[in-house]
C-alpha cells in the first residue's frame, strides 16, 4: 500500500511520519486490498488544546474510505482515525463479499 503524508502549518518529524506510516500499514490486516492511503496532518488555528487533526483516506477498489478525527495530539487523533477505518474497512469487506 501506497500511503503519502502531508502536514499542514507545520513540518512533522520523522518520528511522527513513521507512528502515522506503523499505524495505517496495520489497516491491511483486515482488508487486503487498500490500494493507497493519504493522511493529512493539520493544525486548526483554535483557541482549543485539541487543534490537531488528522485527516485519513484509504482508496479501495470500488470507492474511497474516510475518516477526519480532532485531538490533543497528532498520535491520538492518528489512532482515532485508523480505528473509525478499520471499523469501515470490516463493514465494506463484508459488503464486497456479499455480492
Amino acid at each position: 500500500m501506497n500511503v503519502t503524508i502531508q502536514s499542514v502549518h507545520f513540518t512533522a518529524s520523522e518520528q511522527l511520519e513513521q507512528f502515522v506510516q506503523q499505524k495505517v500499514n496495520k489497516l491491511d490486516q483486515f482488508f487486503d486490498g487498500i490500494v493507497a492511503a493519504e493522511v493529512i496532518l493539520k493544525l486548526e488555528k483554535s483557541d482549543s488544546t485539541e487543534n490537531k487533526v488528522a485527516e485519513i483516506s484509504l482508496n479501495v477498489p470500488g470507492g474511497d474510505l474516510f475518516a477526519k478525527k480532532q485531538s490533543k495530539t497528532f498520535e491520538a487523533a492518528v489512532d482515532l482515525s485508523v480505528d473509525a477505518l478499520r471499523k469501515q474497512l470490516i463493514k465494506w469487506k463484508e459488503k464486497v463479499r456479499a455480492k
